[in-house]
């Protein structure tokens, strides 16, 4: 109970000040990990709790679960078709390379880890998070083009990364016993087909019946919005007991009935909204008071320079790459590639991987991405409001029509938490 008490304080806490908090440059996943900082292991000792426990483990499921059903319900991914030009190139071209970038970054820096390790390490830290971003997406001072463009990314990209992410957990876990080729072709296939399946089921039965019963005044506001909650719920799990990834499915689920339910799906969402910034919120503090304290004791030149590279190199390089000739300026290019924020994803796929992967291995890939998330938590919050301003002061001072004024869509964007 004392995890409890400690998570439910700093919760109300950081909403009493949140308001003068957000007009600074202090964001909420700071003071979250700050606080699991203080009250973890490293601190106080008053968070017991282990990265393998099994209260951690349904944190962690649950938490990604609506993440990952809230951000791809909110893009309503069929009405991007007029404006996805910018995060299809980040999505299509600029994620594959960072892929490609931090696997052979890692096998070159960590001479121990083993090319699947690579990989994994690689996969966990490739999605970047909305959330960190925010202060970004939702400054008036940048076009609205350039703000979408990156929420758009970060929406999409921990979806679409969860069956990489899967199957590099699995080629790690069994390193000690290699399947032939053909066995790891069934296991992804079949992974993604059912995932796929469950989440298309689950979402369009559900958004088309939700809808109805609203329409006809059969369904009341709190309702539906526990019937959404249910929805992300019923994807997971049917998908887990037919042995194919949960997350896929909450993932699809969420795409589908953004479609299927309408207008419906924006306030019928809110509550599961609600419910993963919460979730958001406690796998922040659970983050500073699991992860970061073994972390401390085993860092080292190779760690923090992969940590380095993987947010600058790793990152920035495959976005100016995906961003070429797309009429876009140097300076919007770079801005683009930097805030690429590791967050929650990666927090969440490095516990999977604490979870799941057993040996050194996974401790050094835990470890690695621990400081990543540490170091972006910080310096990309420091940093969103100053680079913001100079951008929009750049971009206001160009011709009118500049490649970022094209018209685009203002869409929802995560919530800042707390």
């Amino acid at each position: 109970m004392t995890e409890v008490l400690l998570i439910a304080t700093v919760v109300f806490a950081y909403a009493l000040v949140s308001a003068p908090l957000s007009a600074s440059v202090v964001t909420a996943p700071m003071v979250y990990t700050t606080v699991g900082l203080l009250f973890g292991a490293a601190g106080t000792g008053w968070f017991g709790l282990q990265a393998d426990s099994e209260a951690i483990s349904i944190v962690v499921e649950a938490t990604l679960v609506l993440v990952l059903f809230t951000d791809a319900a909110r893009m309503n991914v069929p009405s991007l078709r007029h404006d996805i030009a910018i995060p299809a190139r980040l999505l299509g071209l600029g994620l594959p390379l960072t892929l490609l970038a931090g696997t052979v970054t890692a096998a070159w820096l960590l001479p121990e880890i083993s090319w699947s390790g690579a990989f994994l390490l690689a996969a966990v830290l490739t999605p970047t998070d909305a959330a960190l971003g925010q202060a970004v997406v939702s400054d008036q001072r940048l076009p609205v083009r350039v703000r979408q463009s990156l929420n758009v990314e970060s929406g999409l990209n921990d979806g679409l990364m969860v069956p990489v992410v899967a199957v590099a957990i699995a080629l790690a876990a069994s390193e000690d016993n290699p399947a032939a080729p053909s066995d790891w072709f069934s296991f992804a296939a079949q992974q993604i087909v059912v995932g796929v399946s469950c989440g298309l089921l689950v979402g369009l039965v559900g958004g088309r019946l939700l809808r109805r019963a609203a329409r006809a005044g059969r369904a009341e506001g709190v309702s539906r919005q526990l019937a959404t909650l249910s929805l992300a719920a019923a994807a997971y799990a049917s998908a887990e007991l037919l042995e194919g990834n949960g997350f896929v499915a909450a993932f699809l689920a969420g795409m589908v009935f953004s479609v299927a339910a309408g207008a419906q799906h924006v306030e019928a969402s809110d509550f599961t909204e609600d419910e993963g910034d919460l979730l958001s919120a406690v796998t922040f503090v659970v983050f500073g008071a699991v992860l970061i304290p073994p972390a401390l004791s085993s860092l080292s030149w190779p760690v923090m320079g992969y940590a380095v590279l993987s947010l600058t190199f790793v990152r920035v390089l495959p976005a100016l790459l995906a961003l070429l000739g797309s009429g876009l300026l140097v300076q919007t290019r770079l801005f683009l590639g930097w805030f690429g924020p590791r967050g929650l994803a990666t927090i969440l796929f490095a516990l999977l991987v604490a979870q799941e992967v057993d040996g050194p291995e996974a401790a050094l890939i835990v470890d690695v991405a621990t400081w990543t998330v540490l170091v972006s938590v910080y310096v990309h919050g420091a940093t969103a409001s100053i680079w913001t301003g100079r951008l929009g002061a750049r971009l206001a001072a160009a011709p009118a029509d500049h490649a970022e004024a094209a018209p685009s869509v203002v869409r929802p964007t995560r919530r800042r938490l707390g």
